[in-house]
């Protein structure tokens, strides 16, 4: 009778508690509600995007305004994108802090215990592991001996 192993048989996870299910539900709840409002934002914007040009179009339309507007958007758009970058640049020097200051102490770490294990695997095959070879071919070489002189049956 074969023994299980962990390849043939899948490990089934613990059951949830009940709060566990009702913070899944919550989160699947809200990010039901974060993909409906971005689909009404693009929608909304696509509308509004359709109603200017067909007010654009119109012959009496003052584009010289509507482009000075623009101007002004496009110029506080710039000021944001600025912003965003320094923002980014600031998360990017946080995240050079992170892995220099502790991440990198960590793999030191992991080297030395690496380090270690090779160490002790050496010393447990020269003081162990050869010891007991030898005494399994001397004992081999004490067998075949006692049966050569017929001491001990084949």
């Amino acid at each position: 009778m074969a023994l299980p192993n962990s390849e043939t048989t899948p490990q089934t996870p613990p059951p949830l508690t009940p709060e566990q299910l009702a913070e899944l539900r919550e989160q699947e709840r809200k990010q039901k509600q974060m993909m409906a409002g971005i689909i009404a934002i693009v929608v909304l914007l696509v509308a509004l995007l359709g109603i200017a040009i067909y007010f654009l179009l119109q012959p009496t339309t003052p584009t010289d305004k509507i482009r000075d507007v623009f101007i002004i958007v496009v110029a506080l758009e710039t000021l944001v994108i600025g912003v965003a970058l320094i923002v980014l640049v600031i998360q990017l020097a946080s995240l050079i802090n992170l892995l220099q200051n502790e991440v990198r102490p960590i793999l030191q770490a992991t080297s030395e215990t690496v380090n270690t294990l090779r160490g002790t695997a050496e010393f447990l095959g020269e003081n162990v592991v050869e010891p007991v070879i030898k005494l399994n071919g001397y004992l081999a070489g004490l067998k075949r001996m006692l049966e050569l002189l017929g001491i001990k049956p084949k």
